[in-house]
């Protein structure tokens, strides 16, 4: 039976198909997954923070601090582009309309979803859009994984109450990898190895505490969110990318390629909760919107990536990378 590809033919299915079977288990018989032991240590929603905290201990060993120069320049900018456009949308929607947001989606979900990409997805499009050290700015955009981003910024536009101690807990495991990876490449290696292992248990314990009903309210709203993240993230950062490293000679279609929403961003609502537990009544539509961000985005941002790229190169020409350098110009 192929079920990993099976799995992976659907978009972020690693995680969001374990994640709608937890949600399915837990909508009908929710009492099968509080039996006790390890079962559910493993299965509940209880395991959540476990999950998590592992998966993103792995996406800190992916950094790696002998790259320099070019490639972290690249990633900062690109990673300070969704960050910033993202939390602005956040803030404006939370000015707006309050924390219930609009259409019912809230500014937890808006700042989640757009503050997050996923580092796969642009790797596959800058390798093949961009020149070759685009794909080295991955490692910076790694530091987006998790709820740490946006704990920092409900926090700072007073949209959220999120003790220091939080944000320092949320922060622990990634520079933790990251520090253990550098200073052995070896627990890089393994880490690399046991990332895509851990993001099925991911999705499914926080699957664990959603039911259908959330689900199926997250529909429009969580199509309406991918298509802002898209939209706003993506051909923001397109346009700051290029005027930051003075493409003007042959823009590149690389800045579109973080228009996305990973799969880690899932359980940014639950983190945020556990931190203020006003915002509990929240959790379960927030997680689910950005799930279905999460399919949306993975289909649509190859779609426009590609689109941008052919744009491009019937106005500027195709892109030489014979004469690619370290230098801005190349």
């Amino acid at each position: 039976m192929k079920i990993v590809d099976t799995i992976r033919k659907f978009p972020a299915g690693m995680q969001v198909i374990p994640l709608l079977m937890a949600c399915t288990i837990n909508t009908f018989a929710p009492e099968a997954l509080q039996i006790g032991g390890f079962t559910s240590g493993l299965f509940s929603n209880a395991g959540a923070a476990t999950a998590v905290g592992m998966f993103m201990f792995c996406s800190g060993a992916t950094i790696d601090m002998k790259q320099a120069g070019e490639p972290f320049a690249k990633g900062f900018v690109m990673l300070a582009a969704k960050y910033i456009i993202g939390t602005l949308l956040g803030i404006l929607l939370g000015k707006a309309f309050g924390p219930a947001g609009i259409l019912g989606i809230t500014p937890v979900a808006v700042i989640g979803a757009t503050t997050n990409s996923n580092g796969v997805m642009y790797g596959t499009l800058a390798k093949k859009f961009g020149v070759p050290n685009d794909v080295g700015a991955i490692a910076p955009l790694a530091l987006n994984d998790g709820p740490f981003l946006t704990m920092i910024a409900l926090g700072a536009s007073g949209m959220a109450d999120i003790p220091v101690k939080s944000l320092v807990a949320a922060l622990v495991p990634l520079f933790l990898g990251m520090l253990f990876a550098n200073l052995d490449e070896k627990i890089r290696d393994m880490c690399s190895n046991a990332a895509p292992f851990l993001i099925p248990f991911n999705g499914w314990t926080l699957g664990a505490g959603m039911t259908w009903d959330a689900v199926l309210k997250a529909g429009v709203p969580g199509i309406i969110l991918g298509l802002v993240t898209l939209i706003s993230t993506g051909i923001g950062t397109y346009f700051i990318f290029n005027w930051v490293f003075r493409r003007k000679k042959r823009p590149l279609a690389t800045g579109v390629a973080i228009g996305n929403t990973a799969g880690n961003a899932i359980p940014t609502p639950k983190f945020v909760a556990e931190a203020d537990p006003s915002l509990e009544g929240i959790v379960p539509a927030a997680t689910a919107q950005i799930a279905t961000s999460c399919v949306v985005t993975a289909i649509l941002c190859p779609v426009l990536t590609t689109w941008v790229d052919k744009m491009i190169t019937k106005k500027y020409g195709e892109l030489d990378r014979s004469s690619f350098g370290d230098s801005p110009e190349w």
